[in-house]
């Protein structure tokens, strides 16, 4: 008896190479909201955006540049939220997708800087030295899906000391699944409103390691890989084992890291306890609440002005 080929799975991988091809293909542009999905660019800004006059602090900037994968859906979503979140809380917010906000000027505006589904080369080699500046010496930062994935191996201080690991791939048939996310760490403020268990929808990143073997970085969460199929991507097996991390925190220098590999669905955005958690993963890293890293900023010029008075 002659066994039956996947032709659904033939059909997924045909279609997905066609769409690598045709997009290699196109002109580039400019417009990171127009880039189609699989292409590639290396598109560098050189002329900075303006701010605002006066942004309230503690303030965040959400840049959600896409070089390479575009998560077109999800990316408007989280920026909603952050401007939401912004301004429930009082914080300054501004958004760009211009890379030449990475300045030691512009950033010195802000306490944090969020990766909103950033993917690909986005940078020159000054704005990844501005950025790493701004971590080091106490600035927040959290990335969201895509911030964590392999367009950024080219940058390898990003890679090893703000993410830690390497992305392998994620499921592709079906590509969203429902599984359960165990929350290892109840006590840090990012986590401590979630249950044990969190059950929800999305597409699951994999790593080549846990990025628990790394000196400094702390796991705050987990994927039961028996709850969901891990699957293959393209012929590599994406199965981590009993140890999956799916959301760590780590110091870079004096600034906070946390790192959350949620977020490919708009519908992410709308989920109660995501919101919670990006909000409290917001104020954690700009030192509103809990210890690690040293003090930043925001806080001590708080202070002096306070003692001032």
């Amino acid at each position: 008896m002659t066994r039956r080929f996947g032709w659904k799975r033939v059909l997924l991988i045909f279609v997905l190479l066609a769409l690598a091809v045709f997009a290699v293909g196109l002109p580039r542009t400019a417009d990171a909201s127009s880039r189609p999905l699989l292409q590639e660019a290396q598109d560098h800004d050189t002329e900075a955006p303006v701010l605002p006059d006066e942004l309230p602090r503690p303030a965040i900037l959400v840049f959600s540049k896409t070089n390479a994968y575009r998560h077109v859906d999800a990316i408007p979503a989280a920026n909603a939220l952050f401007e939401r979140l912004a301004a429930d809380n009082g914080w300054g917010y501004f958004h760009t997708e211009n890379g030449a906000a990475f300045s030691p000027e512009i950033l010195s505006q802000f306490d944090a800087v969020v990766f909103n589904n950033v993917s690909g080369d986005v940078f020159t080699p000054d704005q990844r030295a501005a950025f790493q500046s701004f971590l080091e010496s106490g600035g927040g930062y959290v990335g969201v899906h895509a911030a964590g994935d392999n367009s950024h191996e080219a940058w390898s201080w990003y890679m090893t000391d703000i993410i830690g690991t390497t992305f392998t791939g994620h499921p592709m048939d079906p590509q969203f699944q429902q599984a359960t996310v165990r929350i290892e760490d109840r006590m840090h403020p990012a986590t401590d409103h979630l249950e044990a268990e969190w059950v929800r929808t999305d597409e699951w990143y994999s790593f080549d390691r846990s990025p628990r073997d790394v000196p400094g970085v702390s796991a705050l969460a987990t994927l039961d890989e028996s709850t969901y199929d891990p699957g293959s991507f393209f012929g590599t097996e994406l199965a981590m084992g009993a140890d999956h991390p799916i959301i760590w925190w780590r110091c870079a220098g004096s600034g906070r890291v946390l790192y959350s590999a949620l977020g490919h669905t708009p519908q992410s955005f709308a989920e109660p306890e995501y919101v919670t958690l990006l909000q409290d993963a917001l104020r954690w890293s700009m030192k509103l609440e809990g210890e690690a890293c040293g003090t930043a900023p925001v806080v001590a010029e708080a202070a002096a002005e306070e003692a001032a008075q």
